[in-house]
């Protein structure tokens, strides 16, 4: 029971924050129709920029706040600057430009900071609470949970109380239609690739403390492992990502902790396939996301 107990709050703390990246991917389909392949990629260039920040300010926090604005430039700029020029005739074509974005800034990073790995320091304690012998969250645990639950109501507040995140889902589900109907198309494209980013890389700083170290390939498998939680939860559900997130969160725990960490990764394949085949577009996807 001791051991169940750890496992499962291990992989809460874990699930919160592929949720936070799921969240991320999320954004981008809701505002943009797009599966973000470069998410990744993106998301660790802002934890060098607070790298950066931290190590000539000497506050976390500071470098925290890089990260956020870094990830808003950054999204702006690979909108404006690569995927507003990819041809819409096929669904691929961004992915395979989103592939080359990826190798892009992974050898940018490689040659600016180099390819060793950096420890990156957490806020708060990694220290886990104590009851009666078990170990329950840790303070920094605690803030992953608080930083996801901000989240996921900002963006659920966005989508359904405000008139900007009803431009955002109309502007990509019939782009057409909303041009005549007085919306910006472009602009909302725009504003859906900054938060998408910014999100990315909150998910980021919040991920790569727990042990991952920073390197240029840091999110690479957080990136896999976010999007499988995305698929299940439903890629046009802000819920079902988070649901998503914290049940490959706890899978990934359960398995790696009485199977073996080499199981992971077939675990987390048999979960997506068992998905894609009973409802393929997500547990949490609503009656009009199926039928897009």
């Amino acid at each position: 029971m001791d051991r169940f107990v750890f496992l499962t709050f291990d992989g809460l703390s874990r699930g919160a924050v592929y949720a936070a990246f799921a969240l991320a991917l999320v954004l981008i389909w809701r505002g943009a129709r797009i599966v973000n392949f470069a998410q990744g990629a993106m998301a660790v260039a802002t934890v060098y920029a607070a790298y950066s920040v931290t190590s000539a300010t000497g506050s976390y926090w500071l470098g925290f706040g890089a990260a956020l604005l870094c990830g808003l430039a950054l999204g702006v700029v690979v909108e404006r600057a690569v995927m507003r020029y990819v041809g819409h005739t096929s669904p691929l074509n961004a992915v395979i430009v989103a592939l080359g974005l990826v190798l892009v800034i992974q050898a940018v990073l490689g040659m600016v900071y180099g390819n060793e790995f950096r420890p990156a320091e957490a806020p708060f304690s990694r220290t886990a609470f104590t009851v009666g012998g078990l170990a329950f969250l840790s303070r920094y645990d605690v803030f992953v949970f608080a930083a996801v639950v901000a989240l996921m109501v900002g963006l659920a507040l966005l989508f359904t109380r405000t008139a900007v995140g009803l431009r955002l889902r109309a502007a990509a589900f019939a782009p057409e239609v909303s041009r005549l109907l007085g919306v910006d198309v472009a602009g909302m494209r725009t504003l859906a690739w900054a938060l998408a980013s910014a999100v990315g890389a909150l998910a980021a700083m919040l991920v790569i403390p727990t042990g991952l170290g920073l390197h240029p390939t840091s999110m690479d498998i957080v990136f896999v492992t976010a999007f499988t939680a995305a698929v299940v939860g439903g890629l046009d559900s802000p819920l079902g990502a988070v649901a998503g997130g914290l049940a490959v969160g706890l899978l990934l725990s359960y398995v790696s902790g009485y199977a073996g960490a080499e199981m992971t990764p077939v675990a987390v394949l048999v979960l997506l396939l068992a998905v894609l085949l009973v409802r393929p577009s997500g547990l949490f996807s609503g009656v009009a996301a199926r039928r897009v």
